[in-house]
């Protein structure tokens, strides 16, 4: 082979190269575009909190959970209950919704992104069964078109437990930051509630270093 034939060899493999990454370089712009376009018209997720991720300063704060908006809202077909024995034992029951027919649970729907929904399912013990994902169907308390949620569920309760004040003081000052209605938050003040737990006041700092984003 001569050296001019092998130099024209190379440059027709440059070029090759080129068009490969270029075409590569596309495929993924166009991917990315596809990705934007289905968010803009998907929206992104809705998750329905009833229990202490009400309140900002817990999903925002405690967790680092963003969320584009909130809304207060209601869910026909469930029922709150306050038995759910946590994955350690420290001695108080914790938030859970129930099938119910005849029930209504009240909540906040925070729009967030698929991202910071799976980081509530990992801080929440999903993938290790403390809580099952459920959809939900959300009627803004303002009024709008119902919306379609992602929240949490378990099958698990202790009717012995009883949730800790400090717990149930979350709650009611994610309802109140809200705007939930003030009948509803009188029901989360008459919850018999019991004094915190040493154990759980322990393995509070831990379980924040484990469940904040980036922690």
């Amino acid at each position: 082979m001569t050296l001019g034939a092998m130099g024209t060899m190379k440059t027709k493999d440059k070029r090759q190269s080129t068009r490969q990454r270029w075409g590569a370089g596309l495929l993924t712009f166009v991917f990315c575009l596809l990705s934007f376009v289905f968010v803009l018209i998907a929206g992104m997720p809705w998750y329905f909190a009833y229990g202490s991720n009400m309140q900002s300063a817990t999903l925002r704060g405690r967790r680092g959970v963003a969320y584009a908006r909130a809304l207060p809202a209601r869910v026909p077909g469930w029922r709150l209950v306050l038995d759910k024995p946590p994955l350690i034992s420290v001695g108080h029951g914790f938030a859970n919704i129930v099938p119910d027919p005849d029930g209504e649970v009240l909540g906040v729907i925070f729009e967030l992104s698929d991202d910071d929904f799976t980081h509530v399912e990992l801080t929440e013990g999903v993938r290790i069964g403390n809580y099952d994902v459920v959809d939900v169907d959300a009627h803004p308390l303002a009024g709008e078109a119902p919306i379609r949620a992602r929240s949490l569920s378990s099958p698990r309760r202790d009717p012995v437990l009883r949730p800790s004040v400090r717990y149930m003081t979350l709650l009611i000052e994610g309802a109140l930051e809200h705007g939930l209605p003030d009948d509803y938050v009188a029901i989360l003040r008459a919850i018999e509630a019991v004094e915190e737990s040493a154990e759980a006041a322990a393995l509070r700092p831990m379980i924040d270093r484990a469940i904040k984003r980036g922690g």
